[in-house]
């Protein structure tokens, strides 16, 4: 499969098989012009939605007219099972920010965790009921998501291989999170390709990995 990383917390993921799956597309210019990214012009076949905020929940301003997959629970789209697992955007059980949910599924050998606005550590409850995950999209920012240091809990506790970062401050988003740069210090296995996306296969699973893309622009 190819991961492809149009900013924030939107990647675009095609299977080996050409299914095309988009997680949480932002709305361009959203919050009062807060969102800088570009509008996303690629078409999908299936799109995650974690959560309604118009920074996550762009799907109806795609073109095409993808498969909106939202909320916990099984889903199945185009052959591919996801499952969806209740969450919370704040650490206050969604008594600030309301409900996430973080999506898993499997292709191409791998499995993927998307963790979309995750708000808290993830409970030992909620980490069975994931299950360990060989790739996981996480947050790392801060403020509106977990931190730096609440991240690497949740990667530990789903023992994912592949590790990348998103929702963190760039110069296309003006919101009050952190840059990338406190999740990788220290780390001596990230990958910078600097391009957007990278390719994976089953093949490829080892040793913990975190790779840092540049975004599309």
């Amino acid at each position: 499969m190819k991961i492809k990383w149009y900013g924030h917390a939107t990647f675009g993921i095609t299977t080996d098989s050409g299914v095309r799956i988009i997680t949480d597309p932002y709305v361009s210019g959203s919050f009062d012009g807060k969102v800088k990214y570009p509008p996303i012009t690629d078409e999908f076949d299936i799109a995650l939605q974690s959560h309604g905020h118009d920074d996550h929940a762009g799907a109806d301003k795609l073109p095409g007219e993808p498969m909106v997959v939202e909320g916990p629970g099984a889903h199945d789209a185009k052959g591919i099972e996801f499952k969806g697992v209740k969450t919370y955007h704040d650490p206050r059980g969604g008594a600030e920010r309301g409900e996430n949910t973080v999506f898993t599924f499997e292709t191409d050998g791998v499995r993927v965790c998307f963790c979309g606005d995750l708000g808290h550590a993830l409970t030992p409850e909620q980490a069975t009921e994931i299950g360990n995950v060989d790739v996981v999209l996480v947050p790392v920012g801060g403020y509106f998501t977990i931190d730096d240091k609440e991240a690497w809990s949740v990667v530990d506790a789903l023992d994912a291989s592949v590790v990348v970062p998103m929702h963190y401050t760039t110069e296309h988003v003006d919101f009050h999170i952190a840059p990338v740069d406190a999740f990788i210090e220290g780390k001596d296995n990230v990958e910078r390709p600097g391009a957007t996306e990278f390719e994976i296969k089953g093949a490829d699973l080892g040793p913990k990995r975190i790779i840092v893309l540049d975004y599309v622009k």
